[in-house]
């Protein structure tokens, strides 16, 4: 759920425990689009390099059609490789998600970019700003239609390992191919709320603790099955905070 015009979006787990990811705004989102524009016309550029050669009615028409789904299909192509994002929206930290945090489905990331041809009437995504201006969630009408919402994801600062680890033995590092799977299919943001949830570990009820632990290390089992003998004495707790020095830890040689 959303706070009234925040420009957060708040995601209250079953344990009642608050998370914030901040909402991207439409001067952001205008930015990101801008560097996207520049990719997708310089792919266009070589593409009427090409067709230049050809009789000019027929290259006039390809170039419409090329230009159509190139520009539609980067969009698509781009964030479900990339998981919600773009050119634009990693230079400018920024992701797609589904408004409710849950994983972002492939037919909603081509509906948010279908109805770009909407939300960028009559010019310069006009259409789309003002509804950003004027929804809940910042929400173009693709994302609208897609139940998706734009987050700004800032790099967090560098916690410092070492302390937040106090230097305990950790059994997952010895599986080195393993920890290199975990880190290569963990999502930033799980990444992020896992990271969170160990440096506040100390506020929660010790029931909601143990209940979200629980949770976040289900999520990371999921991802990569390690050796029995490696998880066997692991608590929930130990397995995240393991799973954390592999995440924002130096990857060991």
């Amino acid at each position: 759920m959303r706070s009234a015009k925040t420009n957060a979006l708040l995601l209250r787990t079953p344990e009642g425990i608050v998370f914030s990811l901040p909402l991207a705004g439409p001067v952001t989102r205008f930015l990101a689009w801008g560097v996207d524009m520049a990719c997708i016309a310089g792919a266009t550029d070589l593409v009427k390099q090409v067709l230049s050669v050809f009789h000019t009615g027929i290259a006039t028409a390809a170039y419409v059609l090329v230009y159509f789904g190139i520009s539609i299909g980067y969009g698509i192509a781009s964030e479900w490789l990339w998981r919600g994002q773009t050119v634009g929206k990693r230079t400018l930290q920024l992701r797609v998600m589904d408004e409710q945090a849950l994983k972002l489905e492939f037919s909603q990331i081509v509906v948010r970019n279908l109805l770009r041809v909407v939300d960028a009437l009559p010019a310069f995504y006009l259409v789309g700003g003002v509804a950003c201006l004027f929804t809940r969630r910042s929400q173009r009408l693709g994302d609208l239609a897609a139940n998706t919402i734009v987050v700004r994801t800032p790099k967090p600062a560098q916690p410092d390992i070492a302390q937040l680890i106090g230097g305990k033995f950790n059994s997952l590092l010895e599986h080195r191919r393993l920890a290199a799977r975990l880190r290569q299919r963990a999502s930033p943001q799980a990444a992020a709320v896992a990271l969170e949830a160990l440096l506040r570990r100390d506020e929660f009820q010790p029931d909601a603790r143990v209940e979200l632990f629980a949770e976040l290390a289900g999520y990371f089992r999921s991802l990569v099955e390690f050796p029995e003998e490696a998880v066997e004495q692991l608590s929930d707790e130990q397995y995240i905070r393991n799973a954390i020095e592999i995440l924002y830890g130096a990857p060991k040689e």
